[in-house]
């Protein structure tokens, strides 16, 4: 089971730290994602990690503000935002991969219940 924290209420400009953790299983073996959801709209990609840790990858409009990362030793997945802004409001996801570390939903099949943060203008 994967459970995503660290989702809050901020001010615009201001930083959040998302976290998701492993229980009963291991996350080291495998490719890990973030992704968002906007109320009403589908979910998109955030960012994805190698189960290396040694690659990251974006979505384009996110590059320079969010940092993904992960401690295979404590089987743990974060996902640091800065400089948020009203559009960054979404439910956030952390997700397994069965394919590498993509960013198509389709590809992850494993997905935490998600942490909600809302970034107020």
């Amino acid at each position: 089971q994967l459970q995503a924290s660290g989702g809050g209420l901020v001010q615009a400009g201001g930083s959040l730290r998302l976290s998701c953790a492993a229980s009963g299983g291991t996350l080291r073996n495998y490719g890990l994602g973030w992704f968002r959801q906007h109320p009403g709209k589908e979910r998109e990609f955030v960012a994805a990690i190698h189960w290396s840790g040694g690659t990251t990858s974006y979505a384009d409009s996110l590059k320079g503000r969010f940092t993904i990362s992960r401690d295979n030793a404590k089987s743990t997945l974060s996902l640091q935002m800065n400089s948020l802004n009203a559009e960054d409001t979404a439910v956030y996801y952390c997700a397994k991969s069965l394919q590498g570390y993509s960013g198509v939903v389709a590809h992850y099949d494993f997905w935490g219940q998600g942490t909600e943060v809302t970034v107020s203008s």
